[in-house]
């Protein structure tokens, strides 16, 4: 099995109450259920305060490596890169378990 977990940041200035950002979170909330691939999947807002901490998490689960790739070129994933791109930065990582 392959976890890939993601964290983005929102960019300087951007609030996650306004609508470009609600669509966005929205778009990574329904992914999981779009994609064949994944076998397992949660997203959701940060809760800590610390200025180290990221604001929008996803924890997701594929079966291999080519699951994964198949996600990640999957045209809901590639939609919603694309929101989250005007709008953040995040980092990746994905590892086997």
């Amino acid at each position: 099995m392959i976890r890939h977990l993601v964290l983005f940041k929102l960019n300087e200035g951007v609030s996650r109450d306004e609508p470009r950002v609600a669509a966005g979170a929205k778009a990574f909330q329904e992914l999981g259920g779009q994609v064949p691939e994944v076998e397992f999947w949660e997203c959701a807002w940060n809760f800590s305060e610390r200025p180290i901490a990221y604001d929008f998490a996803i924890n997701a689960a594929v079966a291999d490596r080519d699951a994964l790739q198949r996600y990640l070129d999957h045209p809901a994933h590639q939609a919603g890169v694309a929101l989250w791109r005007e709008f953040a930065t995040w980092v990746i990582a994905d590892y086997e378990f």
